[in-house]
This record gives structure tokens, C-alpha cells and sequence, in this order.
């Protein structure tokens, strides 16, 4: 068993060795709390998830870091718009992701550090880069020499003297326009803390750096995030780290965006989705199912009608696994996954691959319902909950209990007026009038029920919308 997994610095899938055997460290670029979450957003930590979920399957011991970064200009510049602290809105919308990575199941990070709580550890950092020769102070600011590095640009594959590099207001003093800031002075009424150098604060890349160092040491085996951060942040947390002597990570994972009318789904191009709307108008798991089932390097683009696909590819597989539990009780997950399912996971997480097992396992499992097999079925559903739990998408796991139903509270009254409605249908079908059976069954379909004639008699579900 090897796990692959596509490294962006190397450009290829390569096998998955990890420095430490049995053991996996992770580091997730994380929120940055200037808004709530869009989609988009989410989709990088399911992404993660299910790699960590996967690790976890394969009998290693994950450590996963995920961090949030809670002061930068974005967060400044919505502070002075609101007039309310740059902490509160942080908090705010640090809280909306993590009711969002909640909602949609992922499971919690092993550490999720702010980037305010770790001001210590840059200042060490940029005071040994200082000492290397790799940075230097200007007028309060303290830039990383981008000369300094000679593998600078090695992961995004530019050219240096075609570099084009992201700055913020006020850098002065820059020694070449294509250094970067780690540390920015203090401009009033902005938050600060106090360094060697004066008040500033934190640049972007500095954080992820420091906090990567703080918790995973001075080398790790996994760092990922979303393709927008190849360059600049990701380059540039290269830069810092190794120059201050890290050997930092050794793959480099990056997943593909969510895309609204060909752009990427962006809070600045006001095409965002949303996380806190959608739940509530599409069942979380089948949003996890949307969000997750694409392989992870692919780009999403969003619809209504994709994620009507997604809720009735989902249908299929939930209404499986009920009717087994209907005909023989609870029924426990397999040990294992099928091996073709384990195949296609250890092959860069190819879940798409991974799913239409999943499928086939269903059909096989519904065929042998159909045959009133019911070891078989049981057998099915065993193998289908393995791979659905790896998948962070089995209905039948705690965290998804009474969500399937879309209102517990209005379930038991909708299925007493269905059931009259049935009674009825029964009636005519028992005097043969098969007219008017068939057309009760094609009214409750067209309110959006989907009814099933079985030997224990007529069953109803919800329809995909």
C-alpha cells in the first residue's frame, strides 16, 4: 500500500513517504476572518478532510494544522468601514467557518492557531533572517530580500526578473521593488505590537511561516491550500522558512477552486455562495457530497442544476442504505473498503474514482434487494458505509442523524397525510382502478415525493428538487 499524491513543487504524483513512519503532519492555509465563508472556501477544507480521513484509514497518526489569520489589511480596512473593532470582526466570521467546516462535517483540526497569538514566534523568525542577511528594516518595515534566496520561485515556476510582486500601502524603503514585507510599521488608529523594529504588524506570508514552525517543527510532510496561494503567499512562506533554516514542507498539495460564470468564486467579485444561505436550502450533506466528490485539483463550476445532480446521485446511494436498514435492522461498516475503492483513494485521492465504486456497490446492493437477498444486501451496505465513512458522507454517522429529513419536527406530521393519501391509492388499486392509483402516485410526485411499491407495502421519500 502507497499513497500518491500530486506534489505542485515537483510537478508529478510521487509516492507518499512520510518523515516520520506511521505519521502524517498536515498544514492547511486556513481562514482569513474578513467575511463570512463562500463555498469556495469550504471546499479546501473538505478537500483536506478527506485526505485526512484517508491518512486516518490507512493506520497513520495525523497531526493537523489549520490556522486562522486574524489581522491583515483586509480586516483593518472592514474595521474602519464598520467602525467596530478589527478583533470582533474577526471573531465573527472565524466562528461562520467553523460553523461551516461544522455543518458540512469536517472534522476538527488538531490545532487551529490565530495568527495574533504568535507574534513571539515571527519576531524570532525575523530576527534571524535579519542575521542571515535575508531581511532588513526600513522605516519600521522589515522585507525579506528576495535576492537572498537563490530557490526563490522554484514552486510557481516564474521567472525573477519578470516578477511582478503584490505590495501594500505604505512599504517604503524597499531596497528592490520585488521584495516582500514580513512586518509593516504601525500607522495610527491601526492595531500594533511591539518589536526591535517598532509597532507594526504581521505581513501575511510571516504568519503561516511561524505558526508552521510553532506546531509541525522544522520539517513536515504536507503543506496545502487553494491554487491562488501558490504565489505570492506560498512562495513566499518557502523563502522565509528555508532561509531561516527549516526544511519546511515536503509536498506541496493544491486544490482547484469553486467557479462562479468562469470566474473564481471571490468575496471582492461579489459572486459569492454563501455557506450560512445554502444550508439552508440544501441538505449539508449533499452539499458535502457536491463540494467534495469532484477530485480535488479539478475546478467546480457552480449551478443549481450540478448540485440538483449531486442531491439526486446522493438520492440514490441514502435510499439504499434506508431500505436495507428498513428490511434488516442496523448494519455495521465493513473493516475494510473494497479494494478497488482503496485503489482509487491511494491514487492522489481519486475520489471520483473512488465513488463510482460506490455506485456500483449500490446497484449490486439493490439488485439484491430485488431478489429478496437479504445477506447479500446486508453484505452491500456494509461495504457502501466503509466507503461513505472515508468520505465523511454516511447518512447513518451521528453527525448526520435526523438531518436527512430535512424538519424532524414537521416528519412524523407530513408522513401521517401521506399515509391517508396512500390508504387511498391502496383502495384503488384494490378494486383495480389502476386510472386513479396512478394518478395519486403522479400527484404526490409532482408535490415532490417519490413513492415505492414493496412487499411491506407503499414507502415515501423526498424527491430531489
Amino acid at each position: 500500500m502507497t499513497i500518491r499524491l500530486h506534489d505542485t513543487n515537483a510537478r508529478q504524483i510521487r509516492d507518499f513517504v512520510p518523515l516520520t513512519a506511521g505519521c502524517v503532519s498536515i498544514y492547511l492555509c486556513g481562514a482569513t476572518v474578513q467575511a463570512a465563508p463562500h463555498i469556495g472556501h469550504i471546499r479546501s477544507g473538505l478537500n483536506f478532510d478527506i485526505m485526512r480521513r484517508w491518512f486516518e484509514y490507512r493506520g497513520y497518526d495525523v497531526t493537523f494544522i489549520r490556522n486562522v489569520t486574524d489581522i491583515d489589511d483586509k480586516i483593518i480596512k472592514k474595521s474602519a468601514e464598520q467602525g467596530r473593532p478589527w478583533w470582533s470582526i474577526g471573531y465573527e466570521n472565524e466562528r461562520a467557518f467553523n460553523d461551516g467546516y461544522d455543518a458540512l462535517g469536517c472534522l476538527p483540526p488538531t490545532y487551529e492557531p490565530r495568527a495574533t497569538g504568535h507574534i513571539t514566534e515571527m519576531v524570532e523568525m525575523m530576527r534571524g533572517l535579519i542575521e542571515r542577511g535575508h531581511a532588513y528594516e526600513a522605516d519600521g518595515n522589515v522585507y525579506f530580500d528576495v535576492r537572498s534566496y537563490e530557490g526563490y520561485l522554484e514552486l510557481s515556476n516564474q521567472d525573477l526578473d519578470d516578477l511582478r510582486q503584490p505590495s501594500g500601502d505604505n512599504e517604503t524603503g524597499k531596497r528592490d521593488k520585488r521584495d516582500f514585507a514580513m512586518w509593516k510599521a504601525s500607522k495610527p488608529g491601526e492595531p500594533s505590537w511591539e518589536t526591535p523594529w517598532g509597532r507594526g504588524r504581521p505581513g501575511w506570508h510571516l504568519e503561516c511561516s511561524a505558526m508552521a514552525h510553532k506546531y509541525l517543527g522544522s520539517a513536515f510532510d504536507i503543506h496545502g491550500g487553494g491554487i491562488d496561494l501558490i504565489f505570492p503567499h506560498h512562495e513566499n512562506e518557502i523563502a522565509q522558512a528555508k532561509a531561516f533554516g527549516d526544511a519546511f514542507a515536503k509536498y506541496w498539495v493544491h486544490n482547484g477552486w469553486v467557479t462562479l460564470a468562469g470566474e473564481k468564486m471571490s468575496k471582492s467579485l461579489g459572486n459569492s455562495v454563501l455557506v450560512s444561505e445554502m444550508v439552508k436550502n440544501w441538505r449539508p450533506i449533499v452539499l458535502r457530497y457536491y463540494l467534495g466528490t469532484p477530485h480535488y485539483r479539478s475546478m467546480i463550476e457552480y449551478s443549481e442544476e450540478s448540485l440538483r445532480d449531486a442531491e439526486s446521485a446522493f438520492a440514490r446511494i441514502e435510499g439504499f442504505v434506508q431500505r436495507v436498514v428498513e428490511k434488516a435492522g442496523p448494519v455495521e461498516a465493513a473493516a475494510e473498503v473494497p479494494p478497488a475503492f482503496a485503489e482509487a483513494m491511494d491514487d492522489d485521492l481519486g475520489v471520483p474514482q473512488a465513488l463510482a465504486i460506490v455506485h456500483t456497490t449500490v446497484r449490486q446492493g439493490n439488485s439484491a434487494l430485488a431478489a429478496d437477498d437479504k445477506e447479500a444486501a446486508v453484505a452491500r451496505l456494509a461495504e457502501v458505509r466503509a466507503m461513505l465513512g472515508v468520505l465523511g458522507l454516511d447518512p447513518l454517522d451521528p453527525h448526520w442523524a435526523g438531518e436527512s429529513d430535512r424538519g424532524e419536527d414537521l416528519h412524523g406530521v407530513v408522513d401521517t397525510l401521506v399515509r391517508l393519501v396512500l390508504d387511498q391509492r391502496q383502495s384503488a388499486r384494490a378494486r383495480k382502478d389502476w386510472p386513479a392509483a396512478d394518478a395519486i402516485r403522479d400527484q404526490l410526485n409532482q408535490s415532490g415525493l417519490v413513492i415505492e411499491d414493496s412487499p411491506s407495502g407503499p414507502r415515501w421519500t423526498l424527491g430531489p428538487r
